[in-house]
């Protein structure tokens, strides 16, 4: 059961590892509009299996939490702060995973170790705003606190999951077509029309369809079937892969701030799971 459930791990990490750069690519349109169309085309391949979408109230609300929340804070710090150093601050997720789960849920403590590697990880997102701030000559940037909040979001998203009554992952679907919905809305309400291109709609049809669609269903697959320990360790592969394409993607060269806080990040969320280990063989 563990290689299919890595399996699935990994082709939502693929997936993933390009939403940041499409995010960029798609940043002249609203941020409620781009997530309300992805987040309608990702659901389409469940409508099929519409009939596994009753859940709870309480789930459903989880499940608006963090697929519309997470997103739409993710493209705002996208496009008001440099993309590589918010896309760095953003994956600081699998790091407050080990960090939220003794809040979140029982049985669960902190230990000196998880601390450490809770300062390893924020002093790496420290040194991508700075090494930042002094290359653009600017200062501190609004655009960071979105991309942490997001990285918040998806951390006790993906932990609450396990405190609700197991639900299909068909039901996936349903959160990704209410959230689109609710973001179009926003769209209507809040913003500005606007057209889109050609290019922007295939753009848009890759996002819902692949890191905004199919890679929800595959990562939930995953935690299904196979070990969440594993499944987290091989989540720490994201920030790298994100973080590559979205530097080819922005013609940014890698600069040593974005090396020295990526390998903190990183760093820190496996330093984080090692505690876990420790204390399970304690």
């Amino acid at each position: 059961m563990r290689l299919p459930a890595n399996a699935y791990a990994l082709g939502a990490i693929a997936l993933w590892a390009t939403l940041a750069s499409l995010g960029v690519a798609l940043r002249h349109l609203p941020p409620f509009l781009l997530t309300g169309l992805a987040l309608a085309i990702g659901s389409l391949p469940s409508w099929p299996l519409a009939r596994h979408w009753r859940v709870p109230l309480p789930t459903l609300g989880l499940g608006l939490y963090g697929l519309f929340g997470y997103h739409l804070l993710l493209f705002i710090g996208l496009r008001h702060a440099p993309a590589v150093e918010a896309n760095l601050v953003n994956y600081l997720w699998p790091l407050l995973i080990v960090v939220l789960a003794p809040v979140l849920l029982p049985g669960m403590r902190l230990r000196p170790l998880h601390a450490l590697a809770a300062l390893a990880g924020f002093g790496g997102a420290a040194i991508a705003i700075l090494g930042s701030a002094r290359a653009v000559g600017g200062g501190w940037s609004w655009g960071y606190l979105p991309a942490l909040a997001s990285a918040f979001v998806w951390s006790s998203y993906s932990l609450l999951t396990r405190r609700v009554p197991s639900f299909p992952t068909a039901a996936i679907g349903l959160f990704g077509l209410v959230s689109g919905l609710l973001s179009l809305a926003c769209h209507w309400v809040l913003e500005p029309p606007a057209a889109l291109q050609p290019r922007d709609w295939l753009l848009v049809l890759a996002m819902g369809l692949g890191p905004l669609g199919a890679a929800f269903f595959l990562w939930d697959k995953a935690l299904k079937l196979g070990d969440p320990r594993q499944i987290g360790i091989l989540s720490y592969l994201t920030p790298l892969a994100s973080t590559f394409l979205l530097l080819l993607a922005t013609g940014q060269p890698l600069t040593a701030s974005i090396a020295a806080a990526a390998v903190l990040i990183i760093g820190a969320a496996v330093a984080g799971t090692r505690a876990g280990e420790a204390r399970r063989a304690a």
